[in-house]
């Protein structure tokens, strides 16, 4: 049956509209106050935005643009994740240097095209199966729609009163692990065409040469393409992509379908086109900085991991292909039934692949990033091949069912809007508030030949963690600081420490902000990301009272012994800053001079010269 493309392209509407709500609903708020600045969806895009913009400055794979410690011949910097995770900014940057598009609107855009291809890739691949369009469009607004709830997660934690609502859609993240996204189900689809070609003969002659005509070189071509760029996109969306291929092809040997060497014969120039796609990777890895060992939170366990959302979910749909299977209703070696099998199992083994390697590198990120969105196929998928069983299917009662589900799908997108959004509604506000600032900043640095070099102290904290991502000065600190490797674990800390100095606060006040709980960025910036929260990590131990007064001691040394002019001690530049905070500057007057006072809204910029 031909799909009909045009309603692939309504779930790809909705799903455009879906990743751009945090924006519009901005611009809403902001009326006609809006700077221009994008909205976030997650605290974390202030990192990948920042990373885009010093590639659409022209700055090199490897640059830090919190340090701007680039990479160069008289520098060479090691990979960091950033560097190593380079196919989907470079996608993004590229053609937003030649438009001349600014990271903001770069992130904006990319990540509403990423949903609209995402949701076609889908569509696709529901639509071969099913051979019904409304059918498809049902399936890829389900699976997108619902990713947040198939990861037990997003609004449906507010609505039952269990958690907050966080985080939003999970796969628009922009750029990670959206950019992967359409690239992912493409291969998921070309992986089923090959598989499920239509030149398959029912009795093959384990003799006969598949020949060009019959061989869908095309389909493996564009598979290791799509897998390649997935491999040096991210890290947990290759990895899940690698542990489905290997379920599929467990699940043909086992269960042996009709045609099954000519499969295989498939599967392993797929796979021998894949691994050599991992070889440049494992080459970029092996050349890593220590700096990303220390913040991925690596535990080494062989412990399972089997009530994750996901799994449970995959589970179930196990369950329903037994039945469906025991009852007739599937046929065990049916090439679909197979298909859906292999996505069950998927999340199992991501979350469980510790058991064989002895490592697990934080499975919330297969949970909320990845294994939802395979579970959610594997129902649609086991669905679907229930679906096209039936009797008068392409009636209109059924057609009208079908659209009525996917109308109850987008309902629910809206719902997780709703619901998600608001969580950073504050926050995306202030930034945007703080968004003139960094526009003069940049204009500062237009005839600069060292504005990379240049350090802005900004008293903001979320304001200055997303300042990179407008110009092209560094600051001294950032809460995403550290995860580039342009500074170590201990560098980061006094740089910490030199932002607290300046903002005038005590031992005693960071202590006791750590005990309440209040003051998670100084929990992050001096501890790690993985004691702030059990989240990130498996080994997760909260943080005493103890460690919180030893490291508030060990500020309050540093800072007691402090000199802006020592060796080492990062030159201020420019000061950023909110109004209301402009007359508690003690620290930083001891040792700089402020001029050129310019005020911005709520902000006020200053130069600021070393005494």
């Amino acid at each position: 049956m031909k799909l009909r493309w045009r309603f692939g392209i309504i779930a790809g509407l909705f799903l455009a509209v879906f990743s751009l709500y945090p924006q519009m609903k901005m611009v809403y708020m902001r009326g006609a106050d809006w700077n221009g600045h994008y909205a976030y969806n997650d605290i974390d895009e202030v990192a990948y935005g920042s990373y885009l913009k010093a590639l659409i400055d022209g700055r090199p794979r490897k640059n830090d643009p919190y340090t701007g410690r680039d990479d160069s011949p008289e520098t060479p910097q090691q990979e960091s994740l950033f560097s190593i995770q380079f196919a989907g900014p470079m996608t993004i940057a590229v053609p937003a240097r030649i438009l001349g598009i600014g990271a903001p609107w770069a992130m904006t855009i990319s990540g509403a095209v990423a949903a609209f291809l995402t949701a076609l890739a889908i569509f696709w691949l529901l639509g071969m199966i099913t051979g019904d369009s409304i059918f498809a469009m049902a399936g890829s607004l389900i699976v997108l729609a619902g990713g947040a709830l198939f990861a037990g997660e997003g609004a449906i934690g507010e609505i039952l009163g269990t958690s907050y609502s966080y985080p939003y859609f999970p796969g628009f993240r922009r750029y990670i692990p959206a950019m992967a996204f359409p690239a992912f189900f493409m291969l998921v689809g070309l992986v089923w065409k090959m598989v499920a070609h239509e030149t398959h003969e029912k009795h093959e002659n384990e003799n006969k040469v598949e020949t060009v005509a019959s061989f869908p070189f095309l389909a493996i071509s564009f598979a290791v393409l799509a897998f390649a760029y997935i491999v040096f996109s991210y890290f947990y969306v290759w990895t899940t992509a690698a542990a489905w291929l290997g379920c599929l092809g467990v699940c043909w040997i086992i269960a042996r379908p009709d045609g099954i060497w000519g499969d295989l014969r498939r599967l392993v120039v797929l796979g021998v086109g894949c691994l050599s796609a991992l070889v440049p990777y494992a080459w970029l890895l092996a050349n890593r900085s220590h700096t990303m060992d220390d913040v991925q939170l690596l535990v080494l366990t062989r412990a399972l991991d089997l009530t994750r959302v996901p799994e449970l979910i995959g589970f179930v749909v196990l369950a329903v292909i037994a039945i469906g299977v025991a009852t007739k209703m599937l046929v065990l070696r049916d090439r679909g039934t197979l298909f859906a099998i292999s996505l069950a199992l998927t999340p199992a083994i991501v979350f469980n692949q510790q058991v064989i390697t002895g490592q697990s590198l934080q499975p919330i990120h297969y949970q909320v990033f990845i294994g939802n969105y395979v579970a959610g196929l594997a129902v649609v998928v086991t669905f679907g091949l229930i679906w096209r069983t039936v009797e008068g299917l392409h009636k209109t009662p059924a057609k009208l069912a079908m659209a009525a589900v996917a109308f109850v799908a987008a309902g629910w997108g809206f719902v997780e809007c709703h619901y998600t959004v608001r969580v950073l509604d504050d926050v995306n506000v202030i930034r945007d508030e703080a968004y003139p600032v960094g526009k003069r900043l940049t204009e500062l640095a237009a005839n600069d030949p060292d504005k990379h070099k240049r350090i802005v102290l900004h008293l903001g904290i979320a304001e200055g963690d997303d300042l990179p991502t407008i110009a092209p000065q560094s600051v001294l600190w950032a809460r995403h600081q550290h995860v580039f490797p342009g500074v170590d674990w201990q560098e980061s800390k006094e740089r910490y420490y030199q932002q607290l100095l300046y903002q005038g606060v005590g031992e005693k006040q960071l202590a006791d902000g750590m005990k309440k709980g209040d003051d998670f960025v100084s929990m992050i910036s001096l501890f790690g990301w993985g004691r702030h929260t059990d989240r990130l990590n498996s080994a997760y131990k909260p943080l005493t009272f103890g460690e919180i007064d030893s490291e508030a001691r060990k500020y309050a040394e540093y800072a007691a012994k402090f000199d802006a002019r020592g060796e080492g001690v990062p030159r201020l530049d420019y000061l950023v800053l909110p109004v209301e905070l402009d007359p508690y500057l003690a620290n930083v007057d001891r040792w700089y001079s402020r001029t050129d006072r310019e005020q911005f809204g709520k902000y006020v910029l200053y130069r600021l010269n070393l005494k």
